[in-house]
């Protein structure tokens, strides 16, 4: 079953089912290379643009994430997210405040700095993206919304998966990879 993602369809149902999957792999392609461009353009790397997707991700819910949070979101050691935090506070693309209700509490927010350079990157983007969505009524983005929750939500259980399983070849390779 899993090789039906790449068989080709002939009924018309199958067609627009393996449209819509290119569709969202040349989405997700071109995506990263736009995030891409704008790490290569600032100095960051791959794990850096994810920190920051998350920062923002956070904030747009309205519950700033921790550095706790974030290393279990981006899968690193908490000295990992020490350091990234560091580096994305030196650079001015992020910031860390007390939680006002508990003091020992950090909450990462995205800094002045950071979300300018964002929006001088990604606003023509935002622009058009809502040009797009103009195109479609409420009804039609109610739908669109609900498939790309649902994508959303089976693509992280699938990536959760695959950290969760142990890693082939580690344990029968032996502790120095020879054995």
């Amino acid at each position: 079953m899993a090789h039906r993602m790449y068989r080709r369809r002939d009924d018309p149902r199958g067609r627009m089912i393996a449209e819509i999957t290119n569709d969202l792999r040349r989405y997700s392609v071109d995506a990263q290379h736009i995030g891409h461009a704008f790490a290569g353009l600032h100095g960051l790397n791959a794990t850096d643009l994810q920190a920051l997707i998350a920062v923002m991700e956070a904030e747009l819910v309205g519950d700033p994430i921790t550095p706790g949070r974030l290393g279990e979101a981006l899968n690193i050691s908490s000295g990992s997210v020490t350091a990234l935090v560091d580096r994305l506070e030196r650079g001015g693309h992020i910031r860390r405040d007390r939680d006002t209700a508990d003091r020992r509490k950090i909450l990462l927010h995205y800094a002045d700095r950071g979300a300018t350079l964002a929006q001088s990157f990604f606003g023509p983007l935002g622009r058009r993206t809502d040009e797009v969505m103009d195109r479609f009524s409420d009804d039609e983005l109610a739908v669109v919304q609900r498939f790309m929750a649902e994508m959303v939500h089976s693509m992280r259980t699938h990536r959760d998966e695959i950290r969760a399983a142990p890693r082939r070849g580690a344990a029968a390779a032996g502790p120095h990879g020879d054995d």
